[in-house]
């Protein structure tokens, strides 16, 4: 099973042995047994009718190569999934799914209704692929993208899958064009860095979805949606003996768990020191006073269940501006030094 730890290089290393091994595995597939796979065509539905995916991309450029040949003629699509061996395909419908979309115009009076020429949108479409093949992210995100659903849908229960028949489904083209094995390579470390994945020690190396890639492939966004979204912050639980004397007298013990990434240690301690060396300062009674207001304050917020960061910040500086006042004594000092840890700790 997957390792315990494995570090960045370490993912990289491995996606690229599997990635070889890959490449060896389909060769000697294709070898022994010629692939012939289900279309299983995507196009989509967006704002630009040009947008298609999957097999219809690729056929959009082949058309324009052969309307290169026979500019003013029109070509039968027939010919499209026997030269890629897709199984039980008709053109038919192949065609269909492109004129619905405008890029193609069907000649009605053929009986069999294969026979299609680009339209002008067709055109804008096929220039739109071509740009697109250009924009290294995009590929990338998308090989991404579709590693990981169609890990999901073959094998949602965590089975081993053999990335080898990724490189037969739909997902794996881009733009028109085929995704090479560096593709592959960038997904799979990428997929395994945020443990969307795991590889498994197997001959030839196989992978399977974790329960967090089976989370992202069911929100139905994109695996950068997943990794970028907000994370709850670090939880600190915090168990302080006899925070003593915050102003005057014996604070109860507490136990406190947060979740805003704020460890709030720092900011009960000095409140509580200060609370402690406030009579020792040389301040006046009135200063003194506002002094154990403001240490009282920061041990209310650094002790509720979520400390805000920017009040912490706030009465920790006022503090530290209060006990300037009184820096001549050692006391004050060491006040000013634990304010400063305190809202170092912030950053």
């Amino acid at each position: 099973m997957a390792r315990n730890g494995i570090n960045k290089r370490e993912i990289d290393k491995w996606a690229r042995n599997v990635v070889k091994e890959t490449n060896k595995s389909l060769e000697r597939a294709q070898r022994r047994n010629p692939p012939r796979v289900s279309a299983q065509i995507e196009a989509t539905s967006s704002a630009m009718p040009g947008e298609v995916t999957g097999y219809l991309a690729r056929l959009l450029l082949w058309l324009e190569d052969h309307e290169k040949q026979n500019p003013s003629g029109y070509t039968d699509v027939t010919a499209f999934p026997e030269e890629l061996r897709l199984e039980d395909e008709d053109p038919a419908i192949l065609a269909l799914q492109l004129d619905q979309h405008d890029l193609v115009e069907i000649l009605r009076a053929m009986g069999t209704r294969t026979h299609v020429r680009l339209t002008d949108s067709g055109r804008v479409a096929v220039r739109e692929l071509k740009d697109l093949q250009k924009d290294r992210a995009a590929r990338i995100r998308h090989t991404i993208d579709a590693l990981l659903r169609w890990l999901f849908d073959i094998a949602s229960d965590q089975t081993p899958v053999n990335p080898a028949l990724f490189f037969a489904t739909p997902g794996s083209y881009f733009a028109g064009t085929e995704i090479s094995g560096t593709d592959l390579h960038q997904a799979l470390a990428y997929l395994a860095e945020h443990n969307l994945i795991e590889h498994i020690d197997t001959d030839p190396p196989t992978v399977a979805i974790t329960p967090q890639g089976t989370r992202c492939a069911l929100a139905g966004g994109s695996v950068q949606d997943h990794v970028n979204q907000p994370r709850p912050g670090t939880t600190y639980n915090n168990f302080m003996p006899n925070a003593k004397g915050v102003i005057i007298g014996e604070q109860q013990n507490f136990t406190q768990n947060n979740t805003d990434g704020v460890d709030p240690t720092l900011f009960v301690q000095l409140a509580g020191y200060v609370g402690q060396v406030s009579p020792i300062l040389g301040l006046s009674d009135d200063d003194r006073v506002e002094l154990e207001r403001v240490a009282q304050d920061l041990h209310t917020e650094a002790t509720s269940a979520n400390p805000e960061p920017g009040r912490l910040r706030q009465f920790a500086t006022q503090l530290k501006d209060k006990l300037l006042e009184g820096a001549t004594t050692m006391a004050a000092t060491q006040g000013i030094q634990m304010a400063e840890q305190a809202l170092a700790a912030l950053m």
